[in-house]
């Protein structure tokens, strides 16, 4: 994987691929958040990238999942806000990049992976793929998917999916506009290759102004509401008692003992 430990990054063309390498659930732990945004720095300086397209490593059959969140262990109160700044840091370049970013989603795409993929322009997706935020069963809350969610897909929906961690379909998530468009496994990077072909036919100065001026007006302030969430998490709901007791149950592979405090 050359210069990268937890995923490989590179430009073909004028797309760069980042590629989440921590097969079988490709967990995002703080190593692969700082080599994301290095992968990203490097994508955003590059004049002849205009796509960003992330996916999850796998066995040719099919990944296992694109990703099935943000890894356990770095949410203990010793690494939770280390955590978070760097993970929230991906967020913010993809906020301010003027790529056309894409995620091409497999199996689990769960918590902070589903998170990764709603921040994407357009995603496609294999018919197995599920999409879920679990986070609330860990007595946790997906800081991100707070803000997407209800931009996205409307308050109801994203109350549903936020307050029970329940998970969607493929064919769900492509009903409610989380997903651009679905593929039986085995035709994924068919379907793949089409949209990018698409994509790259356009003026890549047009591609760029579009890109920029879509997400202006499209009514989310998402930095500034990020700042927002980021501190709600870290100063109110982490420091509970149920949020560091989800996360211990976890790791103790036990039902956790809520406490309402």
């Amino acid at each position: 994987m050359g210069r990268y430990q937890s995923i490989t990054a590179a430009g073909a063309g004028a797309v760069y691929t980042i590629e989440l390498h921590q097969p079988p659930l490709n967990i995002i732990d703080i190593a692969m958040m700082e080599e994301m945004q290095a992968a990203l720095h490097e994508a955003d300086a590059d004049p002849n990238m205009r796509v960003i397209l992330f996916r999850g490593a796998g066995p040719k059959a099919g990944p296992k999942a694109f990703s099935a969140g943000v890894s356990i262990q770095d949410h203990t109160p010793d690494r939770i806000v280390q955590m978070i700044r760097c993970f929230h840091g991906i967020f913010r370049r993809l906020a301010r990049t003027e790529k056309v970013t894409v995620a091409v989603v497999h199996g689990h795409c769960l918590g902070g992976g589903f998170e990764l993929a709603a921040m994407c322009d357009l995603v496609v997706a294999a018919e197995d793929a599920q999409f879920g935020q679990p986070e609330i069963k860990l007595g946790q809350l997906a800081p991100v998917g707070v803000i997407l969610l209800p931009y996205l897909i409307g308050y109801r929906k994203a109350a549903e999916l936020l307050l029970t961690g329940t998970t969607l379909s493929a064919a769900q998530a492509h009903a409610l506009g989380l997903v651009n468009r679905i593929a039986p496994p085995k035709q994924l990077q068919e379907r793949t290759d089409e949209l990018l072909r698409e994509l790259l036919e356009q003026s890549p100065t047009a591609l760029r102004l579009t890109k920029t001026i879509l997400r202006r007006v499209g009514g989310l302030d998402f930095e500034r509401a990020l700042a927002e969430s980021e501190e709600f998490f870290l100063q109110t709901l982490a420091k509970t008692e149920d949020a560091k007791e989800g996360v211990f149950a976890f790791l103790e592979k036990r039902a956790p003992q809520w406490r309402n405090r």
